[in-house]
């Protein structure tokens, strides 16, 4: 059985912009949880001059999408996102750099919430999701008792 995943906004509730209420998924599927991400460069170090949050925005959304694709994941595997922002002001760039993102169709659920601060100084924006993928194929047979199988190399 493959995991399936239904997007559901209620009649009874009044339309989300951008997002969804209700996502659910059921089957044999891999539940795969991404921490905050900011907008780092490989140095780790904030992208853009201070104060750039569109230029932190995107790099977040970009670094999400490495995240996601380490474990095999696209956005479009996303199904909740959870967005801290330093200033509710810059709500419109976070909009956009989302929908640049996500398929808009079946965008996932997601909070927003206006913080007085990061953990890491200078920090605007963070971004976490959770994603639920197909279950992962199955390994040898001594990787799913725990065992982990090396090549032997030979030696001449």
């Amino acid at each position: 059985m493959a995991t399936k995943t239904r997007f559901l906004n209620p009649k009874t509730m009044a339309p989300p912009p951008g997002y969804t209420y209700v996502v659910e998924t059921t089957g044999p599927g891999r539940t795969v949880y991404i921490a905050g991400q900011l907008g780092l460069d490989l140095d780790n170090k904030l992208v853009g001059g201070p104060g750039d949050f569109g230029a932190q925005c995107e790099r977040a959304f970009e670094n999400l999408g490495h995240a996601l694709a380490s474990v095999g994941a696209t956005f479009a595997d996303v199904v909740k996102i959870n967005n801290y922002l330093v200033d509710m002001a810059h709500i419109g760039l976070f909009r956009a750099a989302r929908d640049k993102h996500f398929d808009m169709k079946a965008p996932p659920a997601s909070t927003t919430v206006a913080i007085s601060q990061l953990a890491r100084p200078g920090a605007l924006f963070e971004i976490e999701a959770i994603a639920v993928l197909p279950p992962a194929k199955r390994r040898a047979k001594a990787a799913s008792r725990g065992r982990s199988v090396k090549k032997k190399s030979r030696r001449r």
